[in-house]
């Protein structure tokens, strides 16, 4: 701990966003950086707590009172290589990580002015890229071949540590290029692809393939290949949103909200689209069904594309005001109420709304009817019970986009040899818990195959090495 004051003398600063009247006009990110002299002193309010709670909130155990002082200290390679070693993705999560550790951070307690973990590490992954610090491993690899399903986080986490390990990695994907929801449902204007495309040469340098644009029904046929593997590892997410089952659901106008958000990524990456097929908010009044993430991307994304008036509503109560949550108190993550980015650019917010049906007129959406609710105890107990209120409205609308979450896959029982692991085997979470969730099933690979007859050279290899610099830890 560098300066033992700074916490009392040094204020939390946020690098913030660019002005709404310049991003609504492009994709770009919308967050800013802060200057390194800045970036050190937010890092210099960590106390470096006896207990540290960051550690125990983020679901990868980072380190962030030890990276937090070697960046205060001016020591960037040593701050990327503490980083690296819980982290292999801190690009990522530094963009678009919630953020759990800050929100466990002792000064969140004291002052609610937790230190700037999140926007430290995308610091420190950035200068580490633009330094040199980051580096290509070209681990030992054995003959033991491991195929990972999917290339979202969790299929990326697992690939990157199968591959520090020792075994021969390849990665398939049924879209045209990896990333999973990091590519096809977050939007660029808070991750850009390149960040993507710039990690992915980075793991093909080090020896892991990736195949695309192959779709794998039963993932025990994988076994059936001609260079069969020794490990399964099935993270293909959770491809089923929650639908809306509804009068008027057939309407055009009424999508699924990745059927944007996916979309409006590829047209940025060069695909085009028919007109026919193309689904755009230019002109039009969208309402978006759901209170979470990806509701606020689609609200983003809809202004970007010209929208006339974007209102987001969601079924359940408004969240507290926050900073504090009766329901969640420190350290745990609070639920309180959340404006995005993309809230700020514009956009009518309402609670307890339930949808009742999509109107239109020649297969065309025009309006949403829809009933104010209020929740009411369940005297039996259980799910509280909801009540109408008051008369049901209806909410103009040429567009609507369904956000309500997805479906937790069912999967049927695997033959040995067969891992699942991220969103596939929990359901829909966060990308961090992704991350984490792959390198755990990495490791459960590890045991599975150390108990069959090895190489020597997968032998000798133990979770940390091979040793090198820019190498992350397992």
């Amino acid at each position: 701990m560098g300066n033992h004051k700074a916490f009392l003398e040094i204020a939390r600063q946020e690098a913030g966003y660019r002005p709404i009247h310049d991003r609504i006009h492009d994709f770009g990110e919308v967050e800013q950086t802060l200057g390194q002299k800045d970036r050190r002193s937010q890092a210099s309010r960590c106390m470096d707590c006896g207990v540290p709670f960051c550690h125990w909130a983020c679901p990868l155990g980072n380190k962030a009172p030890e990276w937090n002082d070697a960046l205060f200290r001016g020591d960037w390679e040593l701050a990327y290589q503490l980083l690296s070693a819980t982290n292999p993705f801190p690009e990522f999560t530094g963009r678009i990580c919630p953020a759990l550790c800050e929100k466990a951070c002792v000064l969140n307690l004291y002052n609610h002015e937790p230190t700037t973990n999140r926007e430290n590490e995308c610091a420190i992954i950035e200068t580490a890229f633009r330094e040199g610090f980051v580096q290509t491993v070209h681990p030992q690899h054995g003959r033991e071949r491991v195929t990972v399903i999917g290339a979202g986080p969790a299929g990326l986490a697992a690939a990157h540590d199968l591959n520090l390990l020792g075994y021969e990695v390849t990665v398939v994907e049924k879209n045209e290029a990896a990333g999973g929801l990091l590519r096809y449902g977050i939007p660029n204007f808070k991750l850009n692809k390149a960040i993507i495309d710039r990690r992915i040469a980075l793991m093909e340098e080090e020896g892991i393939t990736f195949r695309y644009g192959v779709g794998i029904e039963d993932p025990t046929e994988v076994f059936n290949a001609k260079e069969r593997p020794d490990a399964v590892v099935i993270a293909t997410g959770t491809p089923t949103a929650r639908d809306l089952k509804i009068p008027g659901r057939e309407l055009k106008g009424v999508h699924l909200a990745l059927e944007l958000l996916s979309q409006q990524n590829r047209v940025l990456a060069g695909m085009e689209f028919t007109k026919e097929e193309r689904i755009s908010a230019k002109g039009k009044n969208v309402l978006v069904i759901g209170g979470g993430d990806t509701g606020s991307d689609c609200i983003g994304t809809a202004h970007r594309q010209g929208a006339l008036s974007v209102t987001q509503i969601e079924i359940m109560p408004k969240p507290p005001v926050g900073p504090e949550d009766p329901q969640n108190p420190w350290p745990n993550f609070p639920r309180t109420f959340k404006t995005t980015s993309s809230h700020e650019e514009g956009c009518i917010r309402r609670w307890n709304i339930n949808t009742l049906e999509f109107l239109g007129e020649k297969g065309q959406l025009k309006g949403v009817r829809v009933q104010e609710i209020e929740w009411k105890p369940n005297p039996e107990g259980g799910r509280p019970l909801m009540v109408p209120k008051g008369k049901p409205e209806v909410i103009k609308a040429e567009l609507v986009l369904l956000a309500m979450g997805f479906l937790r896959p069912e999967h049927p029982a695997y033959p040995e040899g067969v891992f699942v692991c991220g969103d596939a085997k929990s359901g829909a979470s966060l990308v961090v818990r992704a991350i984490a969730s792959g390198k755990q099933t990495a490791l459960e690979v590890h045991e599975y195959l150390k108990t069959r007859s090895l190489s020597p050279a997968l032998h000798s290899l133990s979770p940390a090495s091979p040793k090198g610099k820019g190498a992350g830890t397992v």
